[in-house]
């Protein structure tokens, strides 16, 4: 009563899915004419889908937005950051050298 064998390796199940309403013929007219609705101008243009996120989340945010405004950037938050860790240290090795 073997659990394990080299010889009846199972593969592992396949994932196949299909799906049910999709009717590419379909989709495609309705895209056409809807098209053809904004061109004649019966439709109002609909706002462009932006394949591009990057940035959106800083809008959405206020503090981030405001270190935007004033003109932040990762490099400088980094160098801030780099500065204050260079000044605990130096604090922390001249409390060391006075009282120990």
């Amino acid at each position: 009563m073997a659990l394990f064998s080299f010889y009846n390796v199972r593969k592992p199940r396949q994932f196949d899915h299909k799906p049910i309403y999709y009717d590419p013929r379909k989709e495609a007219m309705e895209e056409r004419v809807r098209k053809i609705k904004r061109e004649m101008g019966v439709e109002e243009p609909e706002e462009e889908y932006k394949p591009q996120i990057k940035g959106t989340f800083i809008e959405g945010t206020s503090h981030l937005k405001k270190s935007r405004i004033k003109g932040d950037d990762s490099r400088s938050r980094t160098y801030r950051n780099v500065k204050l860790l260079v000044a605990l240290a130096v604090l922390v090795v001249l409390f060391w050298y006075l009282f120990f």
